[in-house]
């Protein structure tokens, strides 16, 4: 049994990122920037109003009430056709260009319209750039603006979409595998019979899949038999990644190391001083032509939710071109003291919570060992917590991550 911080420097040894390809920029969600990314245009492209009103020279307030001649009107996508001089206005909108001659805008509730096309102007103060944005304020032409390895999210690709960047390189997603084992699964659609139970990692771990944004390319569930797993591991090994869940620990059932090790798979590591997780498999296939990275997590439903978020996520994200840092922890302090015992480190579902004055803590929940997925299912993490018993007052930083 190996500690988790040298299984996941095995497992980092390990990884090799994915060619990188083009896509379009609405189907790279999810994914890691493979090449920075530059403006095409200045953000914004000339000097705009932050709010609709008016476009003055401030010069012209001396802090009492005044009329100006409204000469013209701006709106977001058009362009003034003249300029202002003293006594004059602007009407304009939101976004809108500010014409020559104006260094201010002052907001329409702040205004009164004239029956004669005049506007007057309450007496605040009024000083040059109130209401208004230079251009290239935000970032300008040929500035790198997303760099390479950063990851795609809504705003990210509206970022990139706003730069001019309609199709970006990207790494390839991932293929993933999925294997379920067990013969006392069944269907989440059936009743259960005597000693059986519904398969949850099946529907769990897909899901957890594509949320790491990886692409699911074959699901199946194999019986504690050599023939079944030894079709259903063969099959899996044609991706980039085969998970299987079960068959991993010591029990006379236990028979997916022997059969990866029949297929040509090389064990890396096996067993780690995590809790829940411990039996958890690592190992990998190198033909020379197809490399598939083998995990092997245990099958009760929380301990192998832990480990795919530990191991399996993080080779994704890797092969994807992500840090090598996920998932990232955090530090919280503690919302209630807790007193906790075991001879491994241990990672607790928690919740993250606000106390009225605002602080942010994590809250340990009830929970019953690796087979309680409904305390998991409530969860927004896992409190990182040391071997040994311990009692840890509220107040006390611990390691938080998010799942």
């Amino acid at each position: 049994m190996i500690e988790l911080r040298e299984a996941l420097t095995l497992l980092d040894g390990e990884i090799r990122r994915l060619p990188k390809e083009t896509v379009e920029l609405s189907f790279a969600h999810q994914r890691y920037l493979a090449d920075d990314a530059t403006s095409d245009v200045d953000v914004p492209p000339h000097r705009k109003s932050l709010v609709d009103g008016y476009a003055v020279c401030s010069a012209d307030f001396d802090g009492k009430d005044i009329s100006l001649e409204v000469i013209d009107e701006v709106v977001a996508g058009g362009w003034p056709r003249t300029g202002i001089g003293r006594g004059q206005a602007i009407r304009i909108m939101t976004g809108a260009a500010v014409p020559t001659g104006a260094d201010a805008v002052v907001m329409v509730e702040q205004t009164v319209t004239t029956d004669d096309g005049r506007v007057i102007l309450r007496g605040d103060e009024v000083k040059p750039m109130q209401n208004l944005m230079e251009k290239a304020t935000i970032m300008h032409q040929g500035q790198v603006v997303v760099p390479s390895g950063q990851w795609l999210d809504a705003a990210t690709i509206g970022l990139l979409a706003e730069i001019g960047h309609g199709q970006v390189a990207v790494s390839k997603r991932p293929t993933v595998s999925l294997v379920t084992t067990g013969n006392e699964l069944v269907a989440p659609s059936e009743k259960p019979g005597p000693g059986q139970i519904r398969n949850s990692n099946a529907p769990m771990l897909a899901t957890s899949v594509h949320e790491a944004g990886a692409r699911l390319i074959g699901q199946r569930h194999a019986v504690d038999e050599p023939d079944s797993l030894r079709e259903a591991i063969a099959d899996g090994l044609s991706g980039d990644v085969l998970v299987l869940s079960g068959g991993v620990s010591a029990g006379v059932l236990d028979l997916v190391p022997g059969e990866l090790k029949q297929q040509g798979v090389q064990k890396i590591f096996h067993r780690v001083s995590l809790k829940p997780g411990k039996p958890i498999w690592f190992g990998v296939l190198d033909t020379g032509s197809h490399r598939c990275l083998v995990f092997g997590l245990p099958g009760n439903p929380v301990s192998s939710l832990v480990c795919f978020h530990l191991f399996v996520r993080r080779a994704i994200h890797g092969l994807m071109g992500g840090s090598s840092e996920f998932p990232a922890c955090e530090s919280y302090p503690l919302a209630t003291a807790f007193h906790h015992r075991g001879n491994r480190p241990t990672w607790w579902p928690a919740r993250v919570i606000r106390t009225e004055g605002g602080l942010s803590q994590v809250e340990p929940l009830e929970w019953r060992g690796s087979g309680d997925l409904r305390a998991l299912a409530f969860a927004e993490g896992w409190i990182g917590f040391s071997p040994g018993t311990k009692s840890h007052e509220a107040g006390t930083q611990v390691d938080f991550i998010r799942r």
